[in-house]
């Protein structure tokens, strides 16, 4: 897979409005998009501090996969995320190569970008996000 960087760090939180006020307070960050991605089961808010992205995200309910993660781990960094410029071909040669993935084909994520899981086990434990940042039409 050709990476062309980190498109973001995802940070579950329990409650997203303060989440949002603490990283604008300590780290001045900039509110860029807040919206909840119902696919997903989040309110998701992507915050950027100088030229970096990190993204909040809000479980919309319990048995949610971030609901669950904040019962189990507590709030804290949920997810790694690479930006690619073709996630087909990204899933594709990720698949050949053995490496076991969450989402075979891009699902809709936040900003409507398509995006993919690769499980954690194949990264050394790190939940890891593909995003393409051409926009699902």
């Amino acid at each position: 897979m050709d990476s062309t960087g980190i498109h973001h760090v995802g940070i579950a939180v329990p409650d997203l409005g303060e989440a949002v006020e603490t990283y604008t307070r300590i780290f001045a960050a900039t509110l860029e998009h807040r919206e909840v991605v119902v696919e997903q089961g989040v309110e998701a808010a992507s915050v950027l501090v100088g030229s970096n992205r990190i993204e909040l995200l809000a479980p919309t309910g319990d048995d949610t996969p971030v609901g669950r993660f904040l019962a189990k781990r507590g709030p804290g960094v949920h997810h790694l995320a690479y930006e690619v410029d073709d996630i087909a071909l990204a899933l594709q040669g990720l698949a050949a190569d053995g490496v076991e993935l969450i989402d075979t084909v891009p699902r809709v994520g936040l900003f409507g970008l398509q995006v993919a899981f690769i499980h954690p086990d194949a990264v050394h434990g790190v939940l890891t996000e593909v995003v393409s940042v051409a926009r699902v039409t």
